[in-house]
């Protein structure tokens, strides 16, 4: 799959639908090590969850966006050198996360 810049048509195409938009997400995690990334950083996610309802300790909730996203984003940044649809849409985005995760962990999509 070829990289898609944020100078790119697609990047600019307004989604009407997480249908629509899960094809373009696809694109923007070509990379392997990226798409590993984005799967470690969901993971911890729901370690940091589990472990924070099963200890109450709420303020490991803190820790949430910055595994997920902190994974996520040194993936785009350093292996797919392009900006991550979070910022243009963020629920798809999210969602994305976790599609692209149940699709790896299914064989549906390389892991």
């Amino acid at each position: 799959m070829a990289q898609t810049d944020s100078a790119s048509p697609a990047a600019e195409k307004e989604f009407t639908s997480f249908a629509e938009f899960y094809p373009f997400y696809l694109s923007e995690h070509a990379n392997d090590t990226s798409r590993r990334l984005h799967y470690i950083g969901s993971l911890l996610v729901l370690a940091i969850l589990l472990w924070a309802l099963l200890t109450q300790k709420w303020l490991l909730l803190i820790a949430l966006p910055l595994a997920g996203y902190g994974f996520a984003w040194v993936g785009h940044f350093f292996f797919e050198k392009n900006r991550p649809a979070t910022f243009k849409y963020p629920l798809y985005s999210f969602m994305g996360d976790w599609v692209m995760l149940r699709d790896a962990l299914t064989g549906r999509i390389r892991f």
